[in-house]
């Protein structure tokens, strides 16, 4: 399976519809990716999303209000990390690593601060410190 094979789910989380695709094995500590400012699941790189596929669970997802996500689009990085975290507790995971890009390096920041028992693995790409 493949990022642009994958086919898109939704899941339900807090009044939220979200819209993600799910790649890779099942078994494994998942990668999550956050995208940036007005991003979707549809702007990443698939020689990149695939790649990492080859070997771990990996998801990419709308976040609200973004894509094919229902929801309002928040307007402060704390919701943003909020939504997130609900996004990933509707999906049953309970150790997550997180792939943020820009936007999502700062999301990715905030949830694990706020949630160090989630996080696992940050990896940040093209962000600052937030």
């Amino acid at each position: 399976m493949s990022l642009e094979s994958a086919p898109t789910e939704f899941v339900d989380a807090s009044g939220i519809k979200f819209a993600y695709r799910r790649l890779g094995s099942r078994q494994g500590t998942p990668l999550i990716f956050l995208q940036h400012f007005t991003g979707t699941m549809d702007s990443w790189d698939p020689a990149v999303v695939n790649v990492l596929a080859e070997s771990r669970p990996v998801i990419v997802f709308d976040n609200a209000g973004v894509g094919k996500s229902s929801g309002s689009t928040p307007d402060n990085v704390a919701q943003m990390a909020t939504d997130a975290e609900h996004f990933i507790a509707a999906l049953g995971f309970t150790r997550v690593d997180l792939l943020g890009y820009s936007l999502g390096g700062f999301i990715a920041q905030t949830l694990a601060v706020k949630n160090p028992g989630l996080v696992r693995k940050l990896l940040l790409v093209g962000t600052a410190p937030h």
